[in-house]
């Protein structure tokens, strides 16, 4: 989401400034039709309530052991915003255990699955120093070589800042990242008049098949899913874009003095083998969070009603574990 970032009793604060909902409609006024985005001024939080058991456990004895990093100024953390996403998988049966080192084989090793969620280049967002590199060449070596021999990776990476700082270790698995914001005001929801809030359905072919789609069985299958503004990636030849942007799709960055770009071919959601290992790149990390968000506290990530985003986070964990 459009915001500035305030941190106070680690809990989430957006503002979305008035230059920027200017910025907005100004840059994609002579493509799409005219439309207004709210401001949001009130407290995002954690959802207290969201419902983190799973009925039927991927794994009851000795399930995956995951690697959630938290030591690369990471703006989510299995403690922290990402709480209700690592309380989920752990219902499923991963065994969590948060990263506060650098990355290098001996500490990849003992784990199944990496998670990575928004890291940064310094601890504030809005610091210039956040857009650079989040990892050192050395440690997005390890990470690559610990994946092609068999390790898995969620990599998640989220619009401007993030992009930029995460795109040296997406480099090494052949993925690109647009380090802006995609907007797409032809697949959203209208009720919320946010372009960056894109819906992906199998009606409008945006949902790819793939395991993570499918699921184990029907009650397990992806339907709806939403993203609430991230950026577009490209992948590798061999990936599959399970989360495909529309012809309609815009990546755009606030302040800049250019025209927004196609998004076209491109996505929101990858999957690909490496080696012999398994990664995820997702450029969204709002879907697999849960919220509550404005005075009237609405229901934002895993936790709005009539969508899939639930049921994808365990998907992906399961197909890189190797269950789907």
């Amino acid at each position: 989401m459009f915001r500035k970032i305030f941190f106070a009793n680690a809990c989430r604060r957006f503002v979305a400034p008035p230059f920027l909902n200017l910025f907005i409609v100004a840059a994609v006024s002579a493509l799409l039709p005219a439309f207004t985005i709210p401001l949001v001024s009130a407290q995002q939080v954690a959802d207290p309530n969201f419902d983190t058991k799973v009925a039927r456990p991927a794994h009851t004895k000795k399930g995956p052991k995951v690697i959630f990093d938290e030591a690369h100024n990471n703006f989510h953390t299995s403690g922290g915003r990402y709480k209700p996403f690592a309380d989920l998988i752990a219902g499923d049966g991963h065994v969590i255990t948060p990263n506060k080192g650098t990355f290098t084989a001996a500490a990849l090793k003992p784990f199944d699955i990496l998670v990575i969620s928004n890291a940064l280049g310094a601890p504030q967002m809005n610091a210039p120093e956040a857009s650079k590199p989040a990892f050192t060449d050395a440690e997005c070596d390890a990470v690559r070589d610990w994946v092609r021999g068999g390790g898995a990776l969620l990599f998640i990476a989220d619009h401007a800042p993030m992009g930029a700082a995460a795109e040296t270790l997406a480099a090494r698995f052949g993925v690109g990242m647009s380090k802006a914001y995609t907007l797409d005001q032809s697949n959203t929801i209208p009720a919320e008049n946010n372009p960056g809030f894109i819906v992906y359905t199998r009606e409008n072919k945006s949902l790819g098949d793939h395991p993570i789609t499918r699921g184990r069985e029907k009650a397990e299958r992806l339907n709806r899913v939403i993203a609430f503004t991230g950026q577009s990636l490209t992948g590798p030849a061999d990936s599959i874009a399970f989360m495909k942007l529309a012809d309609t799709a815009l990546d755009a960055m606030p302040g800049s003095t250019g025209k927004p770009v196609s998004a076209k071919g491109r996505a929101q959601g990858l999957a690909f083998a490496f080696g012999k290992g398994r990664v995820v790149v997702m450029g969204e990390a709002g879907m697999l969070s849960a919220q509550l968000a404005g005075p009237d506290k609405k229901p934002f990530g895993m936790n709005r009603p009539g969508i899939d985003n639930r049921q994808l986070a365990l998907n992906i964990m399961r197909w890189l574990c190797g269950l789907l």
